[in-house]
């Protein structure tokens, strides 16, 4: 008989729960029943029309063999141009890494910039692949609560009652699974309190692009900041697997040497096509436009269809609910939900292990129409 093989920790962390709600909203589908998706935070649009003209130029004239690995020179170049044109800060070509969706700068950060049994301060509720990424690396996430009283946003004030020392610090704004914004002066507090003590921040901005009033500061203007972005949800482009990071000049020839190792480079083909992203404003404002019926028309009718506690939604594409009027396990009720009424979406516990019990998140980048269906199988479940 063989002895059993070893399993290694690396892989014993939590399961990205929405995940496993999309795979159980397929499984209806597949069943012959309809599903109507809120819990995915993915663009129901596809790339915008010059990203798939560019990726269909590439498609016939370049070979698409491995390209350096911190990313082909236009593709820098133009997001560099980028943070000119919409923040009016300066960055250098050299400070821009290009990754495997936002995703693996995540893992390359987190890599770079702590070491095992460093601690890594995540506010929660915030992004759960965080944690769990964290985690597989040997880092140790810990978890600062946050609440309406700050938008749910990290602020000085939250960080000043912690026990023992932080190597670093995420934050992230618009937020998942809020929504919720740090105002300038808010992100340039967290810099200073992050100088003084002397800890890394990161700073996730992938839902830059998508708010509903002011615009989301960018920490970038820190130069000693990890500013992480993707082509994922302002661009439309999921699937492409296609991020950024802008890093210090410290750590640039240590990523590139993890990068190389890991990803050998991020995709040819996303990346010769997301030069054209930038050139796609109009398209791109249009389904900005959609997410913000959606979130209104959301906000409006959640309330009478008896969902009222809901986290001010400033950016990205998610209303975060306290149910815990109804509930004590979202995990069960959003179970619960699908079965009954067909509309997937997220359990609070994703995203909070202490008080996520009793919460849920709506993503609403889908159609408008979706939304108006939701809302009216929601009004009459709660009944």
């Amino acid at each position: 008989m063989s002895m059993a093989l070893k399993v290694a920790r690396r892989g014993k962390i939590p399961p990205f729960i929405v995940m496993d709600v999309l795979r159980a909203a397929a499984e209806r589908a597949a069943a012959g029943k309809d599903v109507i998706h809120l819990e995915v935070g993915q663009p129901s649009t596809p790339a915008p029309r010059k990203v798939i003209e560019a990726a269909h130029v590439a498609l016939e004239s370049d070979t698409l063999g491995y390209t350096l690995g911190l990313g082909v020179k236009p593709l820098r170049k133009r997001i560099a141009e980028q943070y000119r044109d919409a923040y009016g800060v300066a960055v250098e070509i050299d400070r821009v890494v290009v990754t495997v969706g936002s995703s693996g700068a995540f893992l390359l950060a987190f890599l770079c910039a702590f070491d095992p049994g460093d601690r890594v301060g995540i506010a929660a509720p915030g992004y759960p692949c965080y944690r769990n990424i964290l985690t597989a690396v040997g880092c140790e996430p810990v978890a600062i609560p946050i609440g309406p009283s700050t938008r749910f946003q990290l602020t000085v004030d939250s960080l000043a009652g912690l026990e023992g020392r932080l190597d670093g610090l995420i934050v992230a704004s618009p937020s998942n699974p809020t929504g919720g914004m740090l105002a300038p002066t808010e992100l340039a507090a967290l810099v200073d309190w992050c100088r003084r003590h002397g800890v890394r921040l990161i700073s996730d901005e992938i839902y830059h692009g998508i708010t509903y009033g002011a615009k989301a500061s960018t920490a970038a203007a820190f130069p000693e900041t990890i500013a992480v972005n993707s082509f994922s949800k302002y661009y439309s482009m999921t699937g492409w697997r296609l991020g950024w990071m802008l890093a210090p000049p410290e750590l640039l020839r240590p990523l590139e040497r993890l990068a190389t190792n890991l990803f050998i480079s991020p995709p040819s083909l996303s990346q010769r096509a997301a030069v054209a992203a930038f050139d796609a404003t109009e398209e791109l404002e249009g389904n900005v436009a959609r997410y913000a019926r959606n979130r209104e028309l959301l906000l409006d009718g959640l309330p009478r269809a008896g969902f009222d506690a809901i986290a001010p939604s400033q950016g990205a594409f998610y209303l975060y609910l306290d149910v815990s009027r109804y509930t004590n396990d979202s995990d069960s009720y959003c179970k619960r939900m699908l079965a009954e009424t067909g509309i997937a979406c997220t359990p609070g516990v994703d995203f909070d292990t202490v008080e996520g019990a009793r919460y849920l998140r709506f993503a609403y980048p889908g159609s408008t129409a979706d939304m108006e269906e939701a809302l009216r199988r929601l009004t009459a479940w709660s009944k």
